[in-house]
């Protein structure tokens, strides 16, 4: 029987609170517990809900973290408006670098490194956060190339790579300090790299 609108939705609507509730608790839990050994079994225990509940929005702990990870993060990433482009990147890889030197960061490499043996994490993680944050920079470097403030054959992609790529490589080696020293120091080397 096809549905109408007066047809009856069988089983327990999704309950946005449900929903709140385990982003939140997963969150908490990614304090004290790497991806790795965090499990859908422990997230429903601590939310109080049903595994199926957690099963029915995300299809594994790594989309929830994900998830959980953009619900905190949101907020505390936006691209900063300011008077010049260069300005703006400085702004924001500064932004970047100091949410990238405590738990936020450390819950990026346990994506990153379960994205290893998980790929859907990694598709998760770059599809639902890197990706929508590189659109937004890929648009404030062209707004540079189109005003003559960075170089006219500068390729956006390149130029992200070249910006964003050493935070992740200190962020996951760890092999020298992620500290605001060096978001300065990187946003002012590359930005001499842009410019015409």
């Amino acid at each position: 029987m096809p549905k109408t609108s007066e047809t009856k939705r069988i089983g327990r609507p999704r309950s946005e609170e449900a929903r709140a509730a385990i982003l939140v608790t997963t969150w908490q839990l990614l304090q004290t517990t790497p991806l790795k050994k965090l499990s859908i079994e422990a997230i429903a225990r601590e939310a109080g809900v049903g595994k199926t509940t957690i099963y029915r929005w995300w299809p594994s702990k790594a989309a929830v973290a994900v998830d959980a990870f953009i619900a905190q993060v949101e907020a505390v990433l936006p691209f900063p408006d300011a008077e010049t482009v260069a300005e703006s990147l400085v702004l924001q890889v500064q932004q970047v670098v100091k949410a990238f030197q405590g738990d936020v960061g450390r819950i990026v490499a346990g994506i990153v490194a379960e994205g290893q043996d998980d790929p859907e994490a990694l598709v998760s993680f770059r599809d639902r956060f890197l990706n929508p944050r590189r659109d937004v920079a890929r648009q404030v470097i062209q707004q540079g190339i189109d005003s003559g403030e960075f170089d006219a054959s500068l390729d956006p992609n390149m130029a992200m790579d070249i910006l964003y790529g050493p935070i992740y490589y200190r962020l996951l080696l760890q092999h020298l300090p992620l500290d605001s020293e060096f978001g300065t120091a990187l946003s002012l080397r590359v930005l001499n790299c842009l410019s015409p």
